[in-house]
């Protein structure tokens, strides 16, 4: 290959990504504040308390699966992310299998709300939310569905109030918060290292300085998890999409979702990076909320624990743990390829997710 065919081949793709851009401008031109709008999905206010709401989505099927399903996210993101788009969502996915299903959206804690604990979380509106549903419902158990934190939150209520529950699902879930130490895999896990690494005077102190725990902080540690795809995504995966107006839909309510970042309350920020991440209290059997042991063999419900095998942010092993701990027999695992949010967002995850939960769930009428 001679210079002057090096130097048009460079001209050529000087070329096409000069009008890739102009055809990407072109399309975010186009695109309004409304067309990147998540968590869609109709639903409807059953019960309020604070700046808590409980919502019942608006049924699209025939229910097929008896008893109902609440989805519960954790402090640390949105309970949007299940709901993203239309042909990416857990929540459709469902409501079109027939679940009758209910989400709990925390709200926006400000400084106001920095004395709550997760006591006051998982005992207090958890609890409500579980008894608002079963009034509502007109029955006795309900199934929890909990995702990443909010998992945590779920194993936590079913190991306090197994009556209430006719099984658990957990997804994406940190248990045992210091197995990432015996697998050999330095880029998982890296905020239980971070956490390990703070003496519990330095959690009070970040605490402390803000009230909350800020969003903005947390958005910034999960950056610095993936430095070099925070570095490119701007640019290098924008300009794979920035020209497919479908695909940068997708990327924008992705970043709409990432953005939306709250605030975690104060004590309860303390309490999950202390007494969980730093003490690794729940599955050592230490854990104490609102003066009640949280012993997971009560969990004596069915239970279903998925996990993503390339989860950086919460490696396998951590979620693995609950296996040898609880008091079921009746307890399912199941692996999937990818990461942690792919698990909800990624085209060949979603009906996988669904589908094992809709079948695992009609399996246990």
């Amino acid at each position: 290959m001679t210079a002057s065919t090096d130097l048009s081949s460079l001209w050529q793709e000087v070329m096409n990504l000069n009008a890739r851009g102009l055809s990407g401008a072109r399309t975010l031109a186009k695109i309004k504040e409304d067309d990147v709008q998540i968590a869609t999905t109709p639903k409807d206010e059953i019960f309020r308390q604070d700046k808590v709401r409980l919502y019942r989505y608006r049924p699209i099927a025939d229910k097929v699966v008896t008893g109902p399903v609440l989805v519960t996210y954790g402090l640390i993101g949105r309970y949007t992310m299940a709901d993203l788009q239309e042909d990416r969502s857990l929540v459709r996915n469902l409501l079109e299998r027939g679940v009758d299903l209910y989400v709990v959206d925390w709200g926006s804690p400000s400084r106001a709300d920095r004395y709550l604990t997760l006591d006051d979380y998982i005992t207090g509106y958890l609890n409500d939310c579980v008894d608002a549903i079963r009034g509502h419902a007109g029955v006795d158990r309900i199934t929890l569905l909990g995702i990443c934190e909010g998992g945590t939150f779920s194993t936590c209520y079913a190991a306090l109030f197994p009556e209430k529950l006719k099984s658990l699902i957990l997804t994406i879930t940190p248990i045992d918060f210091h197995a990432d130490q015996e697998a050999d895999r330095p880029d998982h896990g890296f905020i239980n290292v971070w956490t390990r690494n703070m003496a519990p005077d330095d959690v009070d102190r970040l605490i402390e300085a803000f009230g909350n725990l800020p969003g903005e902080i947390m958005a910034s540690v999960f950056s610095m998890m993936t430095p070099v795809r925070s570095m490119t995504k701007y640019n290098l995966d924008l300009m794979k999409v920035v020209d497919d107006e479908t695909k940068l839909l997708n990327f924008l309510r992705m970043e709409k979702w990432l953005a939306d970042r709250p605030h975690h309350p104060g004590e309860a920020a303390k309490q999950w990076l202390k007494d969980f991440y730093q003490e690794n209290k729940m599955i050592k059997g230490d854990l104490v909320l609102a003066g009640m042991p949280v012993d997971l063999s009560n969990i004596s419900m069915p239970v279903i624990n998925i996990f993503a095998l390339q989860d950086h942010i919460i490696p396998p092993a951590c979620s693995q743990a609950l296996g040898g701990v609880i008091g079921t027999k009746d307890y399912t695992e199941v692996p999937l390829p990818g990461g942690h949010v792919g698990v909800f967002v990624s085209g060949k995850s979603q009906g996988v997710v669904g589908d094992g939960i809709f079948d695992w769930l009609k399996d246990r009428k």
